[in-house]
């Protein structure tokens, strides 16, 4: 159980990025230098999990569309009347619908959470995340029951700002680190910073 002050500190801090992306001016080309990096870290994988992003999230709508492109096949959460975690595969923009918030999804077959597994690659979103991997995310809990069906030996991966690398987040007890993280003007590994 989440304690009101780490309640409170995430708050704040997811508030405080939030502000900072929507005010930011240089969001596109922040998300055209990064999607080399997003492209290279992506390489050698068959399958990839990823989401759909909306303003002001970092872009991944043109990541998913080059690992298309590229034969990659590409997993989507399907949230709309789900309460677990639920998954569909990507089929170009076409097959995609108005989703919970308005967040688009596929319109292929639904799939269990046990989708997940088939995935090497997982893009996860964050709003903040430590050189040791530690994330903060957009407060649903979405992602801390999805990552549990994840291979063992899957790359968790975030993209974010460089700003948004930061020295300490509020986690707890269940958050998951991410192996990769990616940003406009670098690609770290957590694992190597991991005591």
């Amino acid at each position: 159980m989440q304690s009101s002050g780490q309640l409170e500190a995430k708050s704040l801090a997811r508030a405080g990025v939030l502000a900072a992306r929507r005010a930011d001016t240089t969001r596109e080309r922040a998300d055209a230098a990064r999607l080399p990096r997003l492209l290279d870290a992506c390489a050698g994988h068959a399958t990839v999990a990823c989401y759909l992003s909306v303003p002001p999230e970092p872009d991944t709508t043109h990541l998913i569309a080059a690992l298309q492109e590229r034969g990659v096949a590409v997993l989507l959460p399907v949230l709309a009347g789900h309460r677990e975690p639920a998954w569909a595969w990507y089929a170009g923009l076409a097959a995609l619908r108005p989703g919970w918030h308005g967040i688009p999804e596929p319109t292929t077959p639904t799939l269990g959470a046990q989708a997940l597994a088939s995935c090497s690659f997982v893009w996860v979103s964050a709003l903040q995340v430590t050189a040791h991997g530690d994330r903060l995310g957009t407060g649903g809990g979405w992602y801390d029951r999805a990552l549990v069906h994840a291979a063992p030996d899957a790359v968790i991966a975030t993209l974010v700002s460089d700003g948004e690398v930061v020295p300490d987040v509020p986690v707890e007890e269940w958050d998951r680190p991410v192996d990769l993280i990616v940003t406009p003007t670098r690609t770290l590994s957590p694992m190597a910073n991991r005591s």
